[in-house]
Protein backbone atom coordinates (compact mmCIF):
# COMPACT_ATOMS: atom_id res chain seq x y z
CA UNK A 1 0.00 0.00 0.00
CA UNK A 2 2.91 2.30 0.80
CA UNK A 3 4.17 1.84 -2.75
CA UNK A 4 0.74 2.82 -4.12
CA UNK A 5 0.67 5.91 -1.93
CA UNK A 6 4.06 7.08 -3.16
CA UNK A 7 3.02 6.37 -6.79
CA UNK A 8 -0.19 8.31 -6.20
CA UNK A 9 1.82 11.21 -4.79
CA UNK A 10 4.12 11.19 -7.86
CA UNK A 11 1.08 11.23 -10.16
CA UNK A 12 -0.41 14.10 -8.18
CA UNK A 13 2.84 16.09 -8.41
CA UNK A 14 2.94 15.50 -12.18
CA UNK A 15 -0.61 16.85 -12.60
CA UNK A 16 -2.00 13.55 -13.89
CA UNK A 17 -5.35 14.33 -12.20
CA UNK A 18 -6.21 17.40 -14.31
CA UNK A 19 -8.84 16.55 -16.91
CA UNK A 20 -10.48 18.68 -19.58
CA UNK A 21 -13.19 21.33 -19.20
CA UNK A 22 -16.54 19.98 -18.11
CA UNK A 23 -18.18 20.97 -21.42
CA UNK A 24 -15.70 18.76 -23.34
CA UNK A 25 -16.16 15.64 -21.24
CA UNK A 26 -17.20 12.19 -22.44
CA UNK A 27 -19.92 10.77 -20.12
CA UNK A 28 -18.31 7.31 -20.37
CA UNK A 29 -15.41 8.67 -18.29
CA UNK A 30 -17.76 9.20 -15.32
CA UNK A 31 -16.42 6.19 -13.29
CA UNK A 32 -12.91 7.70 -13.43
CA UNK A 33 -13.87 11.28 -12.44
CA UNK A 34 -13.37 12.27 -8.81
CA UNK A 35 -14.86 15.76 -8.82
CA UNK A 36 -15.27 19.00 -10.73
CA UNK A 37 -13.26 22.07 -9.79
CA UNK A 38 -13.61 25.49 -11.46
CA UNK A 39 -15.25 23.91 -14.49
CA UNK A 40 -12.46 21.30 -14.89
CA UNK A 41 -12.89 17.60 -14.21
CA UNK A 42 -10.51 16.03 -11.69
CA UNK A 43 -9.49 12.42 -12.40
CA UNK A 44 -9.64 9.91 -9.52
CA UNK A 45 -5.98 8.97 -8.93
CA UNK A 46 -6.95 5.76 -7.09
CA UNK A 47 -8.46 4.55 -10.36
CA UNK A 48 -5.41 5.77 -12.30
CA UNK A 49 -3.02 3.79 -10.05
CA UNK A 50 -5.21 0.68 -10.36
CA UNK A 51 -5.46 0.91 -14.17
CA UNK A 52 -1.77 1.79 -14.56
CA UNK A 53 -0.71 -1.29 -12.60
CA UNK A 54 -3.06 -3.58 -14.56
CA UNK A 55 -1.71 -2.16 -17.84
CA UNK A 56 1.89 -2.58 -16.68
CA UNK A 57 1.31 -6.24 -15.72
CA UNK A 58 -0.29 -7.02 -19.11
CA UNK A 59 2.46 -5.28 -21.11
CA UNK A 60 5.17 -6.94 -19.02
CA UNK A 61 3.66 -10.33 -19.92
CA UNK A 62 3.62 -9.45 -23.65
CA UNK A 63 7.28 -8.35 -23.49
CA UNK A 64 8.22 -11.52 -21.56
CA UNK A 65 6.73 -13.66 -24.33
CA UNK A 66 9.00 -11.91 -26.86
CA UNK A 67 6.24 -10.04 -28.70
CA UNK A 68 6.48 -6.46 -30.00
CA UNK A 69 4.65 -3.45 -28.54
CA UNK A 70 4.25 -0.42 -30.82
CA UNK A 71 4.42 2.95 -29.03
CA UNK A 72 2.28 5.67 -30.63
CA UNK A 73 2.43 9.34 -29.66
CA UNK A 74 2.50 11.95 -32.42
CA UNK A 75 1.37 15.01 -30.49
CA UNK A 76 4.04 17.60 -29.72
CA UNK A 77 4.10 17.00 -25.94
CA UNK A 78 4.50 13.22 -26.35
CA UNK A 79 6.98 12.85 -29.25
CA UNK A 80 10.30 13.01 -27.42
CA UNK A 81 9.13 11.07 -24.36
CA UNK A 82 7.63 8.23 -26.42
CA UNK A 83 10.70 8.01 -28.69
CA UNK A 84 13.10 7.85 -25.74
CA UNK A 85 11.08 5.27 -23.80
CA UNK A 86 10.53 3.01 -26.83
CA UNK A 87 14.24 3.09 -27.73
CA UNK A 88 15.16 2.21 -24.14
CA UNK A 89 13.34 -1.14 -24.43
CA UNK A 90 14.08 -1.61 -28.16
CA UNK A 91 10.41 -1.39 -29.20
CA UNK A 92 9.03 0.15 -32.42
CA UNK A 93 7.46 3.62 -32.27
CA UNK A 94 5.54 6.16 -34.35
CA UNK A 95 6.02 9.76 -33.22
CA UNK A 96 5.97 11.86 -36.39
CA UNK A 97 2.78 11.07 -38.25
CA UNK A 98 0.60 8.01 -38.51
CA UNK A 99 0.47 6.92 -42.15
CA UNK A 100 -2.98 5.61 -43.03
CA UNK A 101 -2.65 1.85 -43.48
CA UNK A 102 0.51 1.55 -41.41
CA UNK A 103 -0.97 -1.64 -39.93
CA UNK A 104 -3.79 -2.60 -42.30
CA UNK A 105 -1.53 -2.20 -45.33
CA UNK A 106 1.61 -3.38 -43.58
CA UNK A 107 3.24 -5.09 -46.59
CA UNK A 108 3.31 -1.84 -48.58
CA UNK A 109 4.78 0.01 -45.62
CA UNK A 110 7.45 -2.70 -45.32
CA UNK A 111 8.39 -2.08 -48.98
CA UNK A 112 8.92 1.61 -48.20
CA UNK A 113 11.08 0.65 -45.20
CA UNK A 114 13.18 -1.68 -47.38
CA UNK A 115 13.57 1.06 -49.98
CA UNK A 116 14.75 3.46 -47.27
CA UNK A 117 17.23 0.88 -45.95
CA UNK A 118 18.61 0.11 -49.43
CA UNK A 119 19.14 3.84 -50.19
CA UNK A 120 20.91 4.19 -46.86
CA UNK A 121 23.12 1.18 -47.59
CA UNK A 122 24.01 2.43 -51.07
CA UNK A 123 24.83 5.92 -49.84
CA UNK A 124 27.19 4.43 -47.28
CA UNK A 125 28.93 1.76 -49.37
CA UNK A 126 29.71 4.05 -52.32
CA UNK A 127 27.30 2.48 -54.83
CA UNK A 128 26.15 5.96 -55.82
CA UNK A 129 29.60 7.24 -56.76
CA UNK A 130 28.65 7.24 -60.46
CA UNK A 131 25.47 9.34 -60.11
CA UNK A 132 25.40 13.14 -60.17
CA UNK A 133 25.58 15.28 -57.08
CA UNK A 134 22.00 16.48 -57.63
CA UNK A 135 20.64 12.91 -57.84
CA UNK A 136 22.52 11.94 -54.70
CA UNK A 137 21.09 14.94 -52.88
CA UNK A 138 17.56 14.04 -54.00
CA UNK A 139 18.00 10.46 -52.76
CA UNK A 140 19.40 11.69 -49.44
CA UNK A 141 16.39 13.97 -48.97
CA UNK A 142 13.98 11.12 -49.82
CA UNK A 143 15.72 8.91 -47.30
CA UNK A 144 15.54 11.60 -44.60
CA UNK A 145 11.81 12.07 -45.18
CA UNK A 146 11.20 8.33 -44.97
CA UNK A 147 13.50 8.02 -41.94
CA UNK A 148 11.45 10.67 -40.14
CA UNK A 149 8.16 8.83 -40.62
CA UNK A 150 9.29 5.19 -40.81
CA UNK A 151 12.53 5.18 -38.78
CA UNK A 152 10.78 3.98 -35.63
CA UNK A 153 9.30 0.92 -37.33
CA UNK A 154 12.35 0.02 -39.46
CA UNK A 155 13.03 -3.13 -37.38
CA UNK A 156 9.37 -4.19 -37.20
CA UNK A 157 9.19 -7.21 -39.48
CA UNK A 158 5.62 -8.26 -38.62
CA UNK A 159 2.46 -6.69 -37.20
CA UNK A 160 2.91 -5.88 -33.47
CA UNK A 161 0.99 -7.72 -30.74
CA UNK A 162 0.01 -4.56 -28.88
CA UNK A 163 -0.25 -0.78 -29.23
CA UNK A 164 0.48 1.67 -26.42
CA UNK A 165 -1.17 4.99 -27.35
CA UNK A 166 -0.83 8.44 -25.80
CA UNK A 167 -4.16 10.27 -26.34
CA UNK A 168 -6.54 7.84 -28.03
CA UNK A 169 -8.61 10.71 -29.45
CA UNK A 170 -5.63 12.18 -31.29
CA UNK A 171 -4.49 8.75 -32.54
CA UNK A 172 -7.95 7.55 -33.61
CA UNK A 173 -6.68 6.20 -36.98
CA UNK A 174 -4.03 4.01 -35.28
CA UNK A 175 -6.67 2.80 -32.83
CA UNK A 176 -9.15 1.97 -35.60
CA UNK A 177 -6.50 -0.02 -37.52
CA UNK A 178 -5.48 -1.95 -34.40
CA UNK A 179 -9.12 -2.79 -33.66
CA UNK A 180 -9.67 -4.00 -37.21
CA UNK A 181 -6.72 -6.39 -36.93
CA UNK A 182 -7.54 -7.56 -33.40
CA UNK A 183 -4.38 -6.06 -31.87
CA UNK A 184 -4.47 -5.43 -28.10
CA UNK A 185 -4.70 -1.72 -27.29
CA UNK A 186 -3.45 0.19 -24.26
CA UNK A 187 -4.01 3.92 -23.99
CA UNK A 188 -3.72 7.07 -21.91
CA UNK A 189 -7.32 8.34 -21.79
CA UNK A 190 -8.33 11.87 -20.80
CA UNK A 191 -11.82 13.00 -19.72
CA UNK A 192 -12.79 13.90 -23.31
CA UNK A 193 -12.36 10.32 -24.66
CA UNK A 194 -14.25 7.02 -24.53
CA UNK A 195 -12.26 4.56 -22.35
CA UNK A 196 -14.17 1.60 -23.82
CA UNK A 197 -12.40 2.05 -27.15
CA UNK A 198 -9.19 0.51 -25.74
CA UNK A 199 -8.67 -2.84 -24.03
CA UNK A 200 -6.71 -1.22 -21.18
CA UNK A 201 -7.40 2.45 -20.40
CA UNK A 202 -5.23 4.56 -18.08
CA UNK A 203 -7.29 7.61 -17.05
CA UNK A 204 -4.82 10.51 -17.00
CA UNK A 205 -4.01 13.98 -18.26
CA UNK A 206 -2.72 13.44 -21.81
CA UNK A 207 -1.74 17.06 -22.49
CA UNK A 208 0.89 17.83 -19.85
CA UNK A 209 4.43 16.67 -20.63
CA UNK A 210 5.08 15.63 -17.00
CA UNK A 211 1.93 13.52 -16.90
CA UNK A 212 2.74 11.77 -20.20
CA UNK A 213 6.31 11.18 -18.99
CA UNK A 214 5.42 9.55 -15.66
CA UNK A 215 2.83 7.21 -17.23
CA UNK A 216 5.04 6.21 -20.18
CA UNK A 217 8.11 5.70 -17.98
CA UNK A 218 6.15 3.48 -15.57
CA UNK A 219 4.94 1.33 -18.50
CA UNK A 220 8.47 1.20 -19.97
CA UNK A 221 9.93 0.02 -16.65
CA UNK A 222 7.41 -2.86 -16.60
CA UNK A 223 8.30 -3.83 -20.20
CA UNK A 224 12.02 -3.75 -19.27
CA UNK A 225 11.30 -6.14 -16.37
CA UNK A 226 9.49 -8.51 -18.72
CA UNK A 227 12.42 -8.47 -21.16
CA UNK A 228 14.91 -9.07 -18.32
CA UNK A 229 12.90 -12.08 -17.09
CA UNK A 230 12.78 -13.47 -20.65
CA UNK A 231 16.57 -13.13 -20.95
CA UNK A 232 17.11 -14.80 -17.56
CA UNK A 233 14.89 -17.73 -18.58
CA UNK A 234 16.80 -18.05 -21.85
CA UNK A 235 20.17 -18.07 -20.05
CA UNK A 236 18.92 -20.75 -17.65
CA UNK A 237 17.76 -22.86 -20.59
CA UNK A 238 21.16 -22.46 -22.27
CA UNK A 239 22.92 -23.60 -19.07
CA UNK A 240 20.68 -26.70 -18.87
CA UNK A 241 21.32 -27.53 -22.53
CA UNK A 242 25.06 -27.03 -22.08
CA UNK A 243 25.00 -29.39 -19.07
CA UNK A 244 23.08 -32.03 -21.05
CA UNK A 245 25.48 -31.66 -23.99
CA UNK A 246 28.46 -32.14 -21.68
CA UNK A 247 26.94 -35.34 -20.28
CA UNK A 248 26.24 -36.65 -23.78
CA UNK A 249 29.80 -35.88 -24.88
CA UNK A 250 31.18 -37.62 -21.80
CA UNK A 251 29.08 -40.73 -22.46
CA UNK A 252 30.15 -40.75 -26.14
CA UNK A 253 33.80 -40.41 -25.14
CA UNK A 254 33.58 -43.35 -22.71
CA UNK A 255 31.85 -45.45 -25.35
CA UNK A 256 34.54 -44.61 -27.92
CA UNK A 257 37.25 -45.54 -25.41
CA UNK A 258 35.51 -48.83 -24.71
CA UNK A 259 35.33 -49.66 -28.42
CA UNK A 260 38.98 -48.80 -29.02
CA UNK A 261 39.92 -51.06 -26.10
CA UNK A 262 37.85 -53.80 -27.66
CA UNK A 263 39.65 -53.27 -30.99
CA UNK A 264 43.00 -53.79 -29.31
CA UNK A 265 42.24 -56.92 -27.41
CA UNK A 266 38.73 -58.17 -27.85
CA UNK A 267 35.85 -56.83 -25.87
CA UNK A 268 36.53 -55.27 -22.52
CA UNK A 269 35.67 -57.51 -19.62
CA UNK A 270 32.93 -55.98 -17.55
CA UNK A 271 33.23 -55.99 -13.77
CA UNK A 272 32.42 -59.35 -12.23
CA UNK A 273 32.63 -61.26 -15.52
CA UNK A 274 34.77 -64.44 -15.36
CA UNK A 275 37.88 -64.55 -17.52
CA UNK A 276 37.19 -66.76 -20.52
CA UNK A 277 39.66 -69.65 -20.91
CA UNK A 278 41.24 -69.83 -24.29
CA UNK A 279 40.88 -73.27 -25.85
CA UNK A 280 44.09 -75.31 -25.44
CA UNK A 281 45.18 -78.80 -26.39
CA UNK A 282 43.19 -81.53 -24.62
CA UNK A 283 44.59 -82.82 -21.35
CA UNK A 284 46.34 -86.12 -21.56
CA UNK A 285 44.85 -88.88 -19.44
CA UNK A 286 47.44 -91.23 -18.06
CA UNK A 287 46.65 -94.91 -18.46
CA UNK A 288 47.66 -96.60 -15.38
Amino acid sequence: MENNTSLQQQLLDAGVHFGHLRKKWNPKMLPYIFAEKKGIHIIDLNKTVECLQETAVALKQIARSGKKILFVGTKKQAKDIVTECAQKVNMPFVTERWLGGMLTNFNTVRKSVKKMQSIDKMLNDGSFESITKKERLTLSRDKEKMEKVLGGIAQLSRIPTALFIVDIGHEHIALAEAKRLGISTFGVVDTNCDPNKVDFAVPANDDATKSIAIITQYITAAIAEGLAERQAAKDEETDDTTGADENEKKAARLEAEAQSEGGRGGKMRGPGQPRRRTPSSPKRTSNR
